[in-house]
């Protein structure tokens, strides 16, 4: 909604019902593998959408294109601590599984399988278009939360791999809750300064025309 269109409205419904479960899965799954049996107590090892999906989070996907799922839960405690970077890896999981997603689609568009449409389509929107935007706005969630800011799944990341002083100053930044993105996403665009689109939407387009050429 929103002037979206129909094409856009129903990517938006497809990485609701696909691409975010699929994203909370890997955490879970990694978590799991790593030790912590926490995300399979609270039933979050499978792909059922009504098992990630939150409910304000997918309205606002579907009517303004920025939404959430439910985060998984994952005691730290509990990974195993023969791999020291556990944590990252199972917070590096869901973004991954995003590129994933996102690559697997856009090679589908460079292969040919799916006919190009000669101009925009009158009524129903073509699986070429619907597949493109659901390329796009995988590689979005894939760079999007690699954003090292809380509650991303960037933050934690680099909490870890971050030098130890570093990383402990970031993770400070916790105490501001939502405010440093908040900044990020909505204050510093207004002050002419894109860094969302630096971050996110440049490589994210430049991602798609690898695959689509021009």
């Amino acid at each position: 909604m929103l002037g979206f269109s129909l094409a856009q409205m129903i990517s938006l419904v497809v990485v609701m019902l696909v691409a975010f479960p699929i994203h909370e899965l890997a955490h879970a799954l990694t978590a799991d593998y790593f030790g912590d049996d926490t995300p399979r107590l609270y039933g979050r090892i499978t792909l059922n959408p009504l098992a990630h999906l939150d409910l304000v989070g997918s309205l606002l996907l579907v009517l303004a294109g920025f939404g959430w799922a439910k985060p998984v839960p994952v005691n730290e405690t509990a990974l195993s601590m023969r791999w020291r970077y556990a944590p990252a890896l199972v917070a590096l999981a869901g973004p991954a599984s995003n590129l994933v997603l996102g690559l697997l689609s856009g090679l589908l568009l460079a292969s040919g399988l799916i006919p190009v449409p000669a101009g925009p389509s009158q009524y129903l929107p073509t699986a070429y278009e619907v597949l493109f935007i659901f390329t796009l706005i995988n590689f979005v969630l894939f760079f999007f939360n690699l954003v090292p800011l809380f509650p991303l799944d960037g933050e934690k990341i680099a909490v870890w791999f971050l030098p130890q002083e570093m990383g402990e100053a970031l993770a400070k930044l916790r105490r501001f809750s939502f405010g440093p993105l908040i900044v990020i996403v909505w204050l510093l665009p207004r002050l002419g300064v894109p860094v969302l689109d630096w971050l996110v939407f440049y490589p994210s387009e430049w991602l798609v025309r690898l695959f689509i050429g021009g």
